[in-house]
């Protein structure tokens, strides 16, 4: 069993690879030169089974017309959703809460106006990027 470290989508991962054909890790023997010298080539890839993630990922949410989705920015549970369907927002306003390695990190609104759509609720797991709401913004 060799232990390599590889990343993927800026996350790393430790990962186990059990070796098949001993030819790869073999050393010479005293008294005995390997056939050619080895040349520097490309990594050879790692295949992995598929990655279950522990939170699940939604489909790509797209704004409606006029609206703005507001997106998580790291991955954590909501631990207070502070606004519903129709609430008018100011700029800035804190509108969820998620709690993230023991932190709780507001999420602010990015423009004044009305929510159209709420896509999660308290207690929900998020992912990185995932769509949380989706705001209106009020005429200038």
């Amino acid at each position: 069993m060799k232990m390599l470290r590889i990343t993927l989508e800026g996350k790393t991962y430790d990962v186990g690879v059990e070796l098949l054909d001993d030819t790869v890790s073999a050393m010479p023997q005293a008294g005995h030169a390997p056939a050619a010298p080895l040349q520097p080539g490309p990594s050879p890839a790692v295949t992995a089974p598929p990655l279950t993630a522990s939170v699940p990922v939604t489909p790509p949410v797209t704004a409606a017309e006029g609206c703005r989705v507001v997106v998580s920015p790291m991955a954590g549970n909501v631990f207070k959703c502070l606004v519903k369907h129709g609430d008018v927002v100011a700029h800035h306003q804190v509108l969820i809460v998620l709690d993230a390695m023991k932190m709780e990190t507001p999420i602010v609104s990015p423009l004044a106006g009305t929510v159209r759509t709420v896509l999660v609720k308290e207690g929900d797991a998020v992912a990185d990027g995932q769509a949380l709401l989706q705001i209106e913004g009020l005429p200038q």
